[in-house]
């Protein structure tokens, strides 16, 4: 992608055809409910050392699948908001199944938040 994305609607739809493998929604899947659970983890038990297992878990199985399912460079070093802002809504869609973690055809159009 060499043009600058302008707004929040173009940049998920490319980021949805960056992660179009099923093995990469799963692992950014785990990797976000991993940091829920740190950080649940962190409020019950008032031990913040374990915070900065956040970004490990957050971006590291990102990362990984970009590097070794995907085959593709992750959106986190030229959008860094708005993938950080992808990555939870991709979660939470597919949380309540609005999106699918097979290898589906991404939809021609997204909602706005």
């Amino acid at each position: 992608m060499s043009e600058r994305i302008k707004t929040f609607r173009e940049f998920y739809q490319f980021y949805l055809t960056e992660h179009s493998k099923m093995g990469t929604r799963i692992f950014h899947f785990i990797g976000i409910l991993l940091v829920f659970f740190v950080i649940g983890y962190v409020i019950s038990s008032g031990k913040e050392r374990f915070l900065w297992y956040v970004p490990i878990f957050g971006y590291g199985f990102a990362w990984f699948s970009h590097a070794v399912i995907e085959k593709n460079k992750p959106a986190t070093f030229r959008y860094p908001l708005w993938s950080l802002i992808s990555d939870f809504r991709l979660f939470f869609e597919l949380l309540i199944g609005k999106q699918k973690f097979t290898g589906i055809p991404v939809p021609k159009k997204t909602e706005e938040i």
